[in-house]
């Protein structure tokens, strides 16, 4: 049995259920192919490795010869944990993720938030910074950092200008409110991590 499914962030819209406008992010899980199934006698662990076909070849009849040339033909290769050894899935085969999910499931999904290079102490942090009148000239600067311990010691933490984004976040216990089978789409309630395109795991919660 699979833990969770790959797929890609198409992006937010809404829809109706029981006469109430829902909001919802739709998430692309089509084009998924297996490309290798671990075992434990063999590689330690069960999981099931998966790969995203590349949009110039989805309408391609499968060839074996894509697995040697994984970075041809794949955009993304990923690993699905599985709970146990399974001779369900079989290499080279077309994997269907809408099947292992049902409508109003509760599920965690994992993405990457969006980047945002390197942001000040009021984006990163939401400090509200330096006083807006009274001829102050502190500009966004964070202010004293020192921790009065000794002489140039900076604690370990202190909130500070950086990097900002581009960390691995989960949104947990989302309802599934739709599983298109046919263009293999799914829809959660409410907003997951990450912008169009990203690559999401969602997972039973």
């Amino acid at each position: 049995m699979t833990t969770g499914i790959w797929g890609r962030k198409i992006g937010m819209t809404q829809v109706f259920a029981e006469d109430k406008v829902v909001p919802v992010t739709a998430i692309d899980i089509a084009g998924w192919y297996v490309t290798n199934v671990k075992t434990v006698e063999r590689d330690g662990y069960n999981a099931l490795q998966v790969g995203k076909i590349k949009d110039r070849y989805k309408d391609q009849k499968y060839n074996k010869e894509w697995i040697k040339k994984p970075s041809q033909y794949y955009s993304f290769i990923r690993e699905i944990p599985l709970q146990s050894a399974t001779t369900e899935f079989t290499s080279g085969e077309d994997i269907d993720f809408s099947q292992l999910l049902k409508l109003g499931e509760k599920v965690d999904v994992r993405s990457k938030t969006i980047g945002k290079s390197f942001a000040g102490v009021v984006k990163r942090h939401g400090f509200g910074g330096p006083p807006g009148s009274h001829g102050s000239t502190m500009g966004n600067r964070p202010g004293s950092i020192g921790s009065l311990v000794k002489s140039g010691h900076v604690v370990k933490g202190k909130k500070l200008p950086g990097h900002m984004g581009c960390d691995n976040q989960m949104m947990r216990n989302l309802e599934i409110v739709m599983v298109e089978t046919e263009t293999k789409t799914l829809l959660v309630k409410g907003s997951i991590p990450g912008k169009a395109g990203s690559l999401v795991f969602v997972r039973k919660a």
